[in-house]
């Protein structure tokens, strides 16, 4: 995956599930109308798992490169998931909606978004990554730890909320400190 001076991003040769379907990642807007299906479905998994939605707050216009980025993972051409990051605080980004289509999960598409996902933060220049998880999505929790995200001090409307999870990972290997 190559990330340009504006955010966009190139997956030419794509990613081959374990079930021989294709996945490749394009950036669009947030408030696109394949990333607001998304982000729906998203936000549905929350009100399932937490009995209602993600209520903090998001502007469309923090995703658009290269100060956030908002990618759509598409399966053979159909959308099956996203993840997002935004400047968080100078040189630190946070990881935001990071889903999989019950269709496509179980495939390791999570873990290549997450690859995307820092990889275009490296790029455009940032050191560290946070984000905002719960305790009701042991999968995500779980794909977070093996990825070598640890616990870091909380932030936004969910600092002190109980079940909130919040983590962070170091993109390179200067930094030694977490600095908010």
């Amino acid at each position: 995956m190559r990330t340009s001076d504006d955010g966009a991003t190139a997956d030419d040769a794509g990613h081959v599930l374990p079930d021989g379907r294709t996945v490749r990642f394009r950036a669009t807007g947030y408030d696109s109308p394949v990333a607001r299906a998304l982000v729906a479905a998203v936000q549905q998994e929350y009100v399932t798992r937490y009995g209602g939605p993600d209520e903090a707050a998001v502007d469309p216009a923090e995703f658009v490169p290269p100060e956030g980025l908002f990618l759509v993972a598409e399966a053979d051409g159909e959308p099956v998931g996203c993840g997002a990051w935004r400047v968080h605080s100078p040189g630190v980004v946070e990881v935001k909606r990071v889903y999989v289509a019950a269709s496509a999960r179980r495939l390791g598409l999570a873990g290549l978004l997450m690859d995307a996902l820092e990889s275009s933060a490296a790029l455009a220049g940032h050191r560290s990554v946070v984000l905002n998880s719960g305790d009701r999505q042991p999968e995500a929790l779980a794909l977070y730890a093996g990825r070598g995200y640890r616990a870091v001090p909380g932030y936004g409307i969910y600092a002190d909320s109980p079940g909130a999870v919040f983590l962070g990972k170091h993109l390179t290997s200067e930094e030694q400190s977490w600095a908010s």
